[in-house]
């Protein structure tokens, strides 16, 4: 074998190692874009999933210390009074302060504050529930984020903004 053909060899053996190398890195990519996809879906399309689990309706049990008592605003947000809020609202927050059932099988995931909005805390220790928004055919923008404290926020902007609840008023 000449010193051309071993050379030649060589840049082959290279450029199929290179694909190969290509290959994988667009075969992993498309597959965690399409896991990551699928996730995304489910988590959007949890009403079209309601109807099936609306029958066994959640029993998730809010985080403790999420009852009635009065909590301290822990955040320098604006409050809003739990009889302000919209009716809807107000039927969340019993649900919440009764421990479910909950409509939505979302409703007690944990929420993971990735706006940064509310008060900073380990992963886990907010958990978010779904405010019925009339008219809309999802699970809509409105929620009430529970920590782990007990303290409750409201928002209707779909965590662009929050409210912090003051029970009891």
């Amino acid at each position: 074998m000449t010193k051309t053909e071993a050379q030649r060899r060589k840049q082959w053996a290279g450029l199929i190692a290179t694909l190969i190398a290509l290959a994988l890195i667009i075969g992993g990519t498309l597959l965690f874009n399409r896991i990551t996809a699928s996730d995304s879906s489910a988590a959007g399309n949890s009403h079209s999933n309601q109807s099936a689990t609306s029958a066994k309706k959640s029993t998730k049990s809010p985080t403790s210390g999420a009852g009635t008592s009065s909590v301290s605003n822990p955040s320098k947000l604006q409050t809003i009074k739990a009889s302000q809020l919209p009716k809807e609202g107000q039927q969340t927050l019993t649900l919440i302060n009764q421990g479910g059932p909950y409509p939505y099988d979302r409703d007690g995931v944990n929420f993971g504050n990735f706006e940064g909005v509310l008060p900073k805390q380990r992963s886990g220790y907010y958990k978010e529930y779904t405010v019925k928004t009339p008219g809309e055919s999802d699970r809509g923008a409105r929620r009430i984020i529970v920590g782990a404290q007990g303290e409750k926020y409201y928002t209707d902007d779909h965590y662009v903004s929050f409210r912090f609840i003051l029970e009891g008023q």
